[in-house]
């Protein structure tokens, strides 16, 4: 990292453009959405091949991160930021110019990649223009409270954009904002270079295979049957291509993830608090979503406007609440306290009735589940950063952004099996659009819970497991390079 941080404003100009990256990346997974019926219709999905359309972007997305990290680390984060937008930008226009299936979940996979490749940079290029100030845990918080911005945008700007255009502008919204970003990184974010070493190119492959295929098993699961032999098949190569990785990275001299950083323990604990994270709160944004349009019947438009709210909570708490909070008590409470409300808030949701309304089962308790993944998000995301040596901050990135996505797309493939299962029992064999809407309450209901339930493993394993760190998210960052 550079000996000094640029001037003020061009930080905080830097900081748009990295919380740009943040938005794009979760604007992707949530702006499809509405399309999905009209993509179906034009492109010849199955239903049960539609799903591919969201897969195919989160597989690549969490199997690339690693590398992705890494790359950043070696060719420097500036020049993987911008060509993790360059591919971004190919994916969009692939997809959207799509013309069979094929071409559709290549194109979005094409997007997951660049989206790989941006994640980790992002955050590396964030630590170099805020480490060691006091702006740290704010410049943290905004990016954060990108996120939550980027999926209600999504959620908008997909409904508009198929209503009154056609479903290709989806994929093509995002091809002037990578362009802009593109042209402008070069003047507002510091050149920084890279570090000597080779790309470890087997551990990458087996990386990069072993996640996808445990994904891929875990999200084909709910389909073909947990029993499967493709489910089955998959996971057990998923694990061992893992093993294998280890191993690899054991005997390295270069490794793609050395395994040191894990014997920093606020590392592991916060990345473990990450996945957690990220399979309750995408779980419960997925299952509430379906709950106010399956059996409130709000639109596309008003399910959106009736998670601002829930929006706008989590961008104050990120943003001004919490970095203060931390600043005067550490990140392990908030850690813990968010972890708490946030379970809290998710069986307020389990109560969720047939009949009942917005402004009672819904409303209140996504707001105590919005303010806990809003202080449970930043200081769990700055410990795991700051955990990390300063020339391995891009791995660092690439590993607290692989265990969110990873904790995203298993946490939601399993409780989507939960749920479904408990909704087929409830209606005597019915599932989907067919069954009543007592049935698919009791099948949120039941996803709510083991969301709540994760929650609750997260507030236990950070209770035990994280240090106390009474000052900013960069104090443990000395403790532990110096251990």
């Amino acid at each position: 990292m550079p000996a000094s941080t640029p001037p003020t404003r061009r930080r905080w100009f830097g900081l748009a453009l990295i919380a740009a990256a943040q938005f794009v990346v979760i604007m992707d997974t949530s702006i499809i959405g509405v399309a999905l019926p009209d993509i179906q219709a034009e492109l010849g999905f199955t239903p049960e091949s539609l799903s591919w359309v969201f897969n195919a972007y989160v597989i690549a997305f969490g199997g690339l991160l690693l590398l992705g990290g890494r790359l950043s680390d070696v060719f420097g984060a500036r020049r993987v930021f911008i060509a993790g937008w360059l591919t971004l930008l190919i994916g969009s226009v692939l997809a959207g110019a799509a013309s069979n299936v094929g071409l559709e979940i290549a194109g979005r996979a094409v997007q997951g990649a660049g989206a790989a490749l941006i994640a980790p940079a992002a955050l590396t290029l964030l630590m170099t223009l805020f480490g060691g100030t006091a702006d740290l845990p704010r410049a943290f918080a905004v990016y954060g409270a990108a996120a939550p911005i980027g999926g209600t945008a999504g959620v908008f700007l997909g409904g508009v954009l198929t209503e009154y255009a056609s479903w290709p502008w989806v994929f093509y919204a995002t091809v002037p904002i990578a362009l802009l970003v593109i042209i402008l990184t070069p003047f507002a974010l510091p050149r920084v270079s890279g570090g000597r070493g080779r790309v470890d190119l087997a551990g990458a492959l087996t990386a990069t295979a072993g996640l996808a295929a445990i994904v891929y098993g875990v999200v084909r699961a709910p389909e073909v049957g947990w029993a499967s032999v493709e489910t089955i098949v998959a996971l057990i190569a998923g694990a061992a291509l893992l093993i294998a990785f280890f191993a690899i990275q054991a005997r390295s001299r270069t490794p793609l993830l050395r395994l040191g950083i894990f014997r920093a323990p606020q590392l592991g604990a916060a990345n473990l608090a990450q996945l957690l994270l990220g399979a309750a709160w995408v779980s419960m944004w997925f299952f509430l979503n379906l709950y106010l349009q399956q059996v409130l019947g709000a639109g596309a438009f008003a399910s959106g406007a009736a998670l601002l709210p829930m929006t706008a909570l989590i961008v104050v708490g990120m943003v001004a609440v919490a970095p203060r909070l931390q600043a005067r008590f550490g990140a392990k409470p908030l850690i813990v306290g968010g972890f708490a409300l946030l379970a809290v808030g998710l069986g307020w949701l389990a109560l969720a009735r047939p009949d009942g309304s917005y402004a009672v089962d819904v409303l209140p308790a996504s707001l105590v589940a919005a303010l806990g993944m809003a202080l449970a998000f930043v200081p769990s995301l700055g410990t795991a950063i700051g955990a990390a040596r300063p020339e391995e901050t891009g791995v660092a990135s690439g590993l607290v952004n692989t265990s969110y996505q990873i904790g995203s797309a298993i946490g939601l493939a399993v409780l989507t099996a939960v749920g479904a299962a408990v909704t087929s029992a409830v209606a005597g064999g019915a599932a989907g659009g067919t069954a009543d809407a007592a049935a698919l309450t009791a099948g949120f209901s039941s996803a709510f819970i083991g969301a709540a339930v994760l929650a609750v493993v997260g507030l236990v394993a950070s209770a035990l497991l994280l240090r106390p760190t009474p000052r900013s998210v960069e104090a443990p960052a000395e403790e532990l390079v110096e251990a």
